[in-house]
């Protein structure tokens, strides 16, 4: 379990995470709470750089609760996962945007988002976001988000990835879906009104890609 002893993550902040899953183990890495993205000075960034590596036949759960972005956070964060031949990922990244039951909307934020998976060196999934400005208005546009206050992207890398595809997508919200990209790589979007919504979408597609159990903090 990570603890981030700040309590959130503000401009100027810098944390950094290198984690290896070695061969033939299990790995699950996650979050004692929620992260925080607090408003940030004019120019500066909090900055999250996380590296993990997953050696052969050894599996690898990434699985932080959810980021919340304040109106006014500025976030540089980078995730990325090296996979050798045999290992096996699962991975979530949740993002909320913003205190919902506060009435806050981000009318100003920055932030920068970049998840990179590589098998044997080679990329074979990269995601990358980079918004300035109003995220609220951005978000409430109908092809963008449709007002989705929440949303989360899963990767799972595994030779099953593909017998669990169609059972999936009979599971999830009409504002999800679930793709294969390669035979052995299975992507799924969420958008969900809330952050309780998003669990609900979420919580039966991780115990499903995680042979039914999930970290305890998930459950409270």
């Amino acid at each position: 379990m990570l603890l981030n002893t700040a309590g959130g993550v503000t401009g100027g902040d810098s944390f950094r995470f290198t984690g290896t899953a070695a061969s033939g183990t299990t790995l699950t890495l996650t979050t004692q709470a929620c992260e925080r993205a607090y408003k940030a000075q004019p120019e500066v960034f909090g900055q999250i750089v996380n590296h993990l590596t997953v050696e052969p036949n050894a599996r690898l759960n990434w699985l932080p609760q959810e980021t919340i972005l304040f109106n006014g956070s500025a976030l540089d964060r980078r995730l990325k996962i090296d996979l050798a031949p045999e290992a096996q990922m699962l991975m979530v990244e949740p993002l909320v945007f913003g205190r919902t039951a506060m009435g806050e909307t981000l009318t100003d934020i920055r932030l920068r988002d970049r998840i990179e998976i590589h098998r044997t060196g080679r990329p074979v999934f990269l995601d990358a976001m980079r918004f300035s400005g109003d995220f609220h208005n951005h978000l409430a546009r109908p092809h963008i988000a449709d007002g989705a206050g929440a949303m989360a992207l899963v990767v799972f890398a595994a030779a099953t990835a593909g017998a669990h595809l169609d059972a999936i997508r009979e599971a999830l919200p009409e504002t999800a879906g679930a793709s294969l990209i390669h035979d052995d790589l299975l992507v799924i979007r969420i958008l969900a009104d809330n952050s309780f919504a998003l669990r609900r979408s979420l919580l039966p597609v991780l115990r499903r890609l995680n042979s039914d159990t999930l970290p305890r903090c998930w459950m409270l």
